[in-house]
């Protein structure tokens, strides 16, 4: 007598895994300071060349031009915001405000030895 064979069990074909895209990373929540800036775009011409080093900017050194500060005291109301006074001094009458505005920035800038703090003192012909 013949044995019934037991049927074979055939092995399953390993499961593919499922392809998972990476999730993007969370936002990161952006500063105060970041949500108020200007954009490049809004910004530029606000701040005045230097005449040697790092070109424009605020990180140059050249102070804000007039167009900047005009700027400035929009945003900012009750501001008193003024250009730097780059008149020559031999072109200054003594004791004019102008005159006492710039002696009073050079006495006050005296210390500033970074490249950013010279070009501020040249403009201001310090």
């Amino acid at each position: 007598m013949a044995t019934p064979k037991k049927p074979v069990k055939k092995k399953a074909a390993p499961k593919k895994k499922a392809v998972t895209k990476k999730k993007a990373a969370p936002k990161k929540k952006s500063t105060r300071a970041e949500r108020n800036a200007p954009s490049r775009k809004k910004s530029k011409g606000n701040y005045a060349a230097v005449k040697k080093g790092r070109g424009k900017g605020k990180k140059a050194g050249g102070g804000m031009t007039a167009k900047g500060v005009a700027t400035y005291r929009k945003n900012n109301p009750g501001s008193k915001l003024k250009t730097a006074v780059t008149t020559p001094p031999s072109q200054l009458k003594k004791g004019s405000k102008a005159a006492k505005r710039r002696k009073a920035f050079c006495a006050r800038s005296k210390s500033w030895k970074s490249e950013r703090g010279l070009a501020a003192r040249r403009k201001w012909n310090c």
